[in-house]
């Protein structure tokens, strides 16, 4: 009876691929999930019997999901292999259900030799009992939107309940919460050693380790990043970070590498990106590929044709004045603050457009905005940040939050509508345009991003 769901299932998912290819044109992203969620509502255990490559990468965590998962499969695919991935979105089990079910032929057989696949944190319940990865790369745990992760032991437990038992985890052993994941599993550490801008004690507004999670004494932080990522040991009962089996132990920004200590031996790779959560991505992706079985060389030599996705961080120049935009995660205080603290430390001076909602607020929204003072608006009070616009239907709860981090009014301008976004901006020689960005706001960036460059090319 269960093979017999799943054939029809799978057929109707089947035709649902050819009917949205054939209307493309007219299916919005959502039609990326839209064959998975045929497919289970037809057979719920569609993803045990669905065909799927002889050996498969996970990745999962609260922020840099989609970069890793990205720079994972372009890696293998410049190496050879023919690589299934998630990357056009959908990483619930619905996304991965249709990723799948695109991979295989009629006869159910997949057509790749390898699969990476992005997986939300949530739906490890609804995913791993069927899908069992050979690796499996957590990024880290913090706190996401309270809407819908409540806290991040409540996901923590989620995923450690759900893991495979057969999956070798690739942890990062920065974070004293992801770190811990189901300890029966063999696993391997990465990290990034002490940095000359690493500070001794939690300066983020948010810290969710503060306390032993074995004796509840207050942790010593040997060094801290953002929030709880860094290193740490409890002086009553001993709990420490544990140590790092691939590490990155210089960053030369100069001569765009890394230097990683992998397992005591010193290797040098391209620094993709010169941001410190950038650098975890590129860290733990290496580390799970070294651990799939590529060499060195042919990781190094894939991630000098690497970069991050433009949707994430860009920069343009228009005559002679840079835009660089930076995405970040609305709801989750972390994400924004990070964000928030890159641009802030950008070199030069700058003016900045925050638009960090989301645009479906009168749909799906929360009226719980405790994530706005969890965000460390307190970066952007500084001198050589010019101006600061604050776009969008919560507009002046982020002026409030602005005047509450001390940042002077005069240097704020708070409108509701894009196209008011003009009328604030001011083109000077030597001054650069931040754009700070939510996820789901592509639409609203594009518009802003077009706007500047107009204002610029009006005035500059």
């Amino acid at each position: 009876m269960k093979k017999c769901k799943f054939f029809v299932a799978f057929l109707m998912g089947k035709l649902s691929l050819v009917a949205i290819k054939i209307l493309s044109r007219f299916v919005k992203k959502e039609g990326t999930t839209l064959p998975g969620n045929i497919v289970l509502k037809i057979c719920p255990e569609f993803l045990k019997y669905i065909g799927k490559p002889s050996r498969m990468i996970a990745v999962t965590g609260t922020n840099g999901k989609t970069t890793t998962n990205n720079m994972i499969a372009d890696v293998l695919s410049m190496n050879g292999y023919k690589v299934l991935s998630n990357r056009a979105g959908g990483n619930i089990a619905a996304g991965i259900a249709t990723c799948l079910l695109r991979g295989v032929d009629l006869l159910n057989r997949s057509r790749y030799d390898v699969a990476a696949l992005e997986i939300d944190e949530r739906s490890s319940k609804r995913i791993y009992p069927y899908v069992q990865p050979d690796f499996i790369v957590c990024s880290n745990l913090s706190r996401d939107s309270c809407k819908r992760n409540a806290h991040p032991q409540y996901i923590f437990d989620f995923i450690d309940q759900n893991l495979p038992d057969r999956s070798v985890l690739i942890l990062n052993a920065d974070d004293l919460i992801s770190s811990r994941l189901k300890k029966e599993n063999a696993r391997v550490y990465y990290a990034i050693d002490r940095q000359e801008s690493d500070k001794t004690e939690p300066f983020n507004i948010i810290n969710d380790v503060r306390i032993c999670p074995n004796c509840q004494e207050k942790l010593v932080f040997d060094y801290v990043r953002y929030n709880h990522i860094g290193h740490a040991h409890c002086p009553n009962c001993g709990l420490e970070s544990p140590k790092p089996d691939f590490h990155v132990t210089s960053i030369d920004e100069t001569a765009k590498q890394i230097t990683v200590s992998e397992k005591g031996e010193m290797q040098t790779y391209p620094l993709v990106f010169d941001s410190i959560f950038n650098i975890y991505n590129e860290i733990s992706a290496i580390t799970a590929l070294r651990s799939f079985g590529l060499g060195h060389k042919q990781i190094a030599d894939a991630l000098k044709k690497v970069s991050v996705v433009g949707s994430r961080f860009s920069q343009d120049e228009v005559k002679g004045i840079r835009i660089i935009s930076t995405m970040t995660k609305g709801w989750i205080a972390p994400s924004c603050s990070v964000a928030f603290d890159f641009v802030a430390n950008f070199p030069g001076e700058k003016e900045i457009v925050v638009m960090i909602e989301d645009t479906d607020d009168n749909i799906q929204s929360s009226e719980n905005l405790c994530y706005i003072y969890d965000t460390d608006f307190e970066f952007l009070n500084k001198p050589d940040i010019r101006h600061i616009t604050v776009c969008g239907i919560r507009a002046k709860d982020y002026l409030l939050r602005m005047l509450l981090a001390g940042i002077p009014r005069e240097k704020i301008s708070c409108v509701r509508e894009i196209p008011e976004i003009a009328g604030t901006l001011t083109v000077e020689k030597g001054v650069d345009f931040h754009i700070i960005y939510d996820l789901h706001q592509m639409e609203a960036f594009h518009q802003i991003r077009n706007l500047v460059i107009e204002k610029i090319k009006q005035e500059g």
